[in-house]
């Protein structure tokens, strides 16, 4: 889904740093739904699992979690990952069976995430995806819910898609919350109170992409009315995160004093933060800084990175830069930029 970075209609940096001269592995799992229980002991089924009325109690009086009823441990696992099914299903036998269906969804799970993206050795394939997807969502996994909600909703089928991620948000699978909260945003007509519902649950539970897109409806006040105060809150909690994105908004918020004091300072931290993940528009703002302090060699990786990713503002100043570098000293910003690795970032 397509985001906004910056509530401007303007693609146009709001923040140029010249202004300074004028004054943003995956776990192995078993191959076949058959195969899900072969690290586990052969034990006969337990029949005597108690239903969901009787009481997690042993002889003692004490909690005793090997009683939970099989609903209720269905739905405290349903956004666990194979290890953590894995680790789950060793406790006992009652465990095991109970668990079973989710761990036949993370085999779908694999087998649709090699069909959406060609991996495994195997061509892409969407239609079997999807099937994937939809076998291991309906065995209770969130993550499967969430990957079929994101295909239908790649295939034009919106309200399918809808369908899936509320089923994993109503689960507590955060990725499930936070698209759910975007897609109700870009429906047509968008469902505002249902968006900032589901974009708040995500993003107090610590998702920082949710984080930021509900700073950005605070920031715009077009879903919800326009707080800047509430808005920086929640860019700095995202940003704090490893958001990208938001790191390049704070900065801005830092550099305008929109919702909080004016610190060119911390503006400076925070982009050359995004600029450092990956972010081409801090990257062209950055290195335009460091361009009006002199600093030509550093200016020059970031404006090339920034030209790469596409921003091609950053080509006049670049070129001014080339003009100005010695042959040698070219030569080491381009090895710099072809050695150059973004840092971790939140997704």
């Amino acid at each position: 889904m397509k985001q906004r970075t910056w509530p401007s209609k303007s693609d146009s940096p709001r923040f140029t740093a010249l202004s300074f001269i004028r004054k943003q592995s995956r776990h192995q799992y078993h191959d076949s739904p058959e195969s899900e229980t072969s690290f586990l002991p052969n034990k006969p089924r337990d029949q005597s699992f108690p239903s969901s009325s009787k009481k997690v109690l042993n002889k003692n009086n004490q909690r005793d979690f090997s009683l939970l009823p099989y609903d209720v441990l269905a739905k405290i696992a349903a956004n666990f990952t194979f290890p953590n099914l894995r680790a789950a299903s060793m406790v006992c036998t009652a465990w095991r069976d109970a668990l079973r269906p989710l761990r036949e969804a993370m085999v779908f799970l694999r087998w649709g995430k090699r069909f959406k993206h060609g991996r495994g050795g195997v061509k892409p394939n969407l239609s079997k995806a999807l099937d994937s997807f939809l076998k291991g969502a309906m065995r209770g996994s969130t993550l499967a819910m969430v990957d079929a909600g994101l295909v239908y909703w790649e295939m034009g089928k919106k309200e399918e898609g809808i369908v899936w991620y509320l089923r994993a948000a109503e689960l507590g699978d955060l990725v499930g919350q936070c698209n759910l909260g975007i897609s109700y945003l870009q429906v047509d007509p968008p469902n505002n109170r249902e968006a900032v519902k589901w974009l708040h649950k995500a993003a107090i539970a610590g998702h920082v992409r949710a984080q930021y897109q509900l700073a950005l409806c605070l920031h715009q006040g077009r879903v919800v009315d326009k707080n800047l105060q509430e808005a920086v809150r929640w860019y700095l909690k995202a940003a704090e995160g490893g958001y990208a994105r938001a790191m390049y908004n704070i900065s801005l918020c830092y550099c305008y004093g929109e919702g909080l004091e004016k610190s060119h300072r911390l503006a400076r931290k925070w982009m050359k933060r995004a600029a450092d993940r990956g972010h081409s528009k801090a990257q062209l703002e950055h290195g335009l800084h460091l361009f009006s302090e002199g600093q030509m060699m550093k200016a020059m990786v970031y404006l090339e990175l920034a030209h790469r990713a596409g921003e091609t503002s950053a080509v006049h100043v670049k070129n001014v830069i080339l003009q100005q570098l010695s042959s040698t000293s070219r030569d080491q910003a381009m090895h710099l930029v072809a050695n150059w690795r973004a840092l971790p970032s939140s997704r």
